[in-house]
């Protein structure tokens, strides 16, 4: 069975999103943020879905697994304050993060959650 792990990032010292790895490469690459190993794409990226997720309950919205990967430069469309897109959820992927792609520009992993 695939492990399973769990991230988090914040924006301002208030706002924590904990996101969920399931893939091998992914969930090494945010151990290698964490660890100061990887300097460059550490800016998390995905698709959102509108639904919360149990280990994200503080926010009606969370990224999908299989779509979150690390950059470091992407376009503006989908940058966006967390606390903004779940104001303003029923906009979002249309006009507003079109293809439901979130990329905050300023995301910065902040621990591995424990289940």
């Amino acid at each position: 069975m695939a492990e399973t792990a769990y991230f988090s990032f914040m924006q301002r010292e208030d706002q924590e999103f904990i996101f969920a790895l399931t893939d091998p490469e992914r969930i090494q690459h945010a151990r290698d943020i964490l660890s100061g190993k990887e300097k460059s794409r550490i800016h998390v990226m995905g698709r959102i879905m509108k639904r919360p997720a149990p280990y994200n309950s503080k926010w009606s919205f969370h990224l999908d697994p299989n779509t979150i990967t690390f950059f470091e430069v992407a376009i503006e469309v989908c940058d966006a304050n967390m606390g903004y897109v779940e104001d303003h959820l029923d906009e979002a992927c249309g006009a507003f993060l079109p293809g439901c792609h979130w990329c905050p520009w300023d995301s910065r992993l902040k621990r591995e959650v424990k289940p």
